[in-house]
């Protein structure tokens, strides 16, 4: 699986080395490109009356000349709407003289029900607002419901951010070469993609790694070499112990998840570490799952003395404010080397929102030398509470405030949502595509948080391990599907790490 993303900038760079490496020249590509499209057409749509192929003044179009004079010789009853001449000398332009199908104006642009529509106006490549003629041929296809066959990305969605310039189509099926782009997956981008095809068009693996991208669609190809897989010989503590930070009396039950969580994902040994007036509760609640009573930050230094945890959870329902913080600081001054041999922290819920008014403590905290990893979970609220001035720059995509939140905060970000984007101090980012709309239940977060510390208990990288942590979380509750609340999804993880394990083997 290429799970590598490329940027608009970075696919232009991919062709242009693709191009000097040979055998294929620009125009080679373009016609590998409009034969791969080509082919979905007369695949998916053998049925369709007709097909309005709409073609730019760019690559895209030149792609969509290939498309048509293919369609037609095929057979194809095939309209031909341009949008403008190509650049003279430029591969579109050989591919448009090539292609001498009768063309209109796609200012006349009309179409007819139980047509089929090939949008090859832009691509990923737009970078303003879709007006004009090309405006007026989406509100047309939409109107009439026409299915659509976007040639690299649907005319009107960033390459870069996936957001919607000015309108859009909505493709049934988008058909992109060699890598996906940023825009495919995330939203609201992702939703006017329909299926994603991705063709080899002869830009060889590689030309991407000479590229080097820095940001990856997250799955399994991604971080599986990393993922832990208990030794034969393994005992509790040797598969890591997580410590969890329980709320009071009355809101114990976040960290109830949090932490089966943590076993469910293999950490041998789970505490969680609650407050004198919250012990009773929590004893009642708790079997497998062990109980230590942590008031104060001698407390915790006892414990990572005493049991030499591997990782923490700090945050869901522990409540807003100075405690938080100072147990929080405390464990990223837990230097690894020095008998603590803490792994990492991972802040959710209350942790992060008790550094909205202090987070230059937090981030120092996290950027010591030797400091545990930092992981920090924050959905889009708690983003803003912690990052206003990226949150409210509109210039930026989510991809893009991730990272420059990573890199401010010397941690691992996972700015959830439907488009869950994982972004590390040193550029890499992860675009999670299996989200399911029934993870959107209370306690869901609380989840997650304790797979991704399971992973970190047991030496797993922190940015692998929040990646994977992203993707069994939503792969867990996409497979649960209708009726799931978070209670379920500690369990249902259980078939997915299987599979996981299995993968590991082969």
């Amino acid at each position: 699986m290429h799970n590598e993303l490329l940027s608009p900038v970075e696919m232009a760079e991919a062709d242009r080395l693709a191009i000097a490496e040979g055998p294929l020249d620009g125009y080679g590509l373009m016609k590998r490109a409009g034969e791969a499209v080509a082919a979905v057409v007369l695949a998916r749509y053998p049925t369709a009356t007709r097909v309005h192929v709409l073609c730019g003044p760019g690559n895209n179009g030149g792609d969509g000349f290939v498309v048509a004079r293919l369609l037609q010789e095929s057979g194809v009853d095939v309209a031909l709407w341009v949008s403008g001449e190509p650049r003279a000398d430029s591969d579109a332009a050989l591919a448009s003289t090539e292609c001498r199908l009768a063309r209109q104006p796609l200012s006349a642009f009309a179409a007819e029900p139980g047509s089929l529509v090939v949008d090859a106006l832009y691509g990923a490549g737009l970078s303003k607002p879709l007006s004009g003629d090309a405006a007026r041929a989406v509100r047309i296809v939409t109107a009439l419901g026409l299915p659509v066959v976007a040639i690299d990305l649907p005319s009107g969605v960033s390459g870069e951010s996936g957001a919607i310039l000015g309108s859009a189509f909505r493709a049934a099926t988008t058909v992109t070469f060699a890598r996906k782009k940023p825009g495919h997956l995330l939203l609201p981008g992702r939703e006017q993609c329909g299926e994603i095809v991705l063709a080899d068009i002869g830009i060889g693996d590689g030309v991407i790694a000479h590229i080097a991208p820095r940001t990856f669609e997250n799955g399994p190809a991604h971080w599986l070499p990393a993922f832990p897989v208990p030794a034969v010989d393994a005992h509790k503590y040797k598969r890591g112990h997580t410590g969890v930070f329980s709320g009071g009396p009355s809101a114990t039950g976040a960290a109830h998840l949090s932490a089966l969580a943590a076993a469910r994902s293999g950490a041998g040994a789970v505490t969680v570490l609650s407050p004198a007036n919250a012990m009773q509760v929590n004893a009642a609640h708790l079997t497998s799952i062990m109980l230590r009573k942590t008031d104060a930050v001698a407390d915790l230094a006892a414990f990572l003395t005493d049991r030499r945890p591997s990782s923490f959870v700090l945050g869901p329902g522990f409540g807003v404010g100075e405690r938080a913080r100072d147990f929080a600081v405390a464990l990223l001054g837990a230097r690894q080397g020095q008998g603590a041999g803490v792994e990492g922290l991972v802040l959710d819920a209350d942790g992060i929102t008790s550094f909205r008014d202090e987070s230059e403590t937090l981030f120092q905290a996290a950027g010591g030398a030797g400091a545990p990893a930092l992981v920090m979970t924050p959905h889009e609220g708690e983003f803003g509470r912690l990052f206003p001035d990226f949150a409210d720059d509109e210039a930026l995509s989510k991809l893009a405030k991730a990272r420059a939140a990573a890199a401010r905060a010397h941690a691992i970000v996972v700015y959830k949502g439907a488009d869950t984007v994982i972004a590390a101090p040193d550029g890499r980012a992860a675009i999670n595509g299996n989200g399911a709309p029934w993870l959107a239940t209370a306690g869901s977060g609380d989840v997650l948080a304790g797979i991704i510390a399971g992973l970190l208990a047991q030496g797993m990288p922190a940015f692998e391990a929040a990646c994977a942590g992203v993707w069994i979380h939503a792969e867990a509750g996409s497979r649960f599907g209708p009726g799931l609340i978070a209670e379920d999804l500690p369990l249902a993880m259980v078939p997915v790490l299987r599979e996981l394990m299995e993968s590991t083997a082969e």
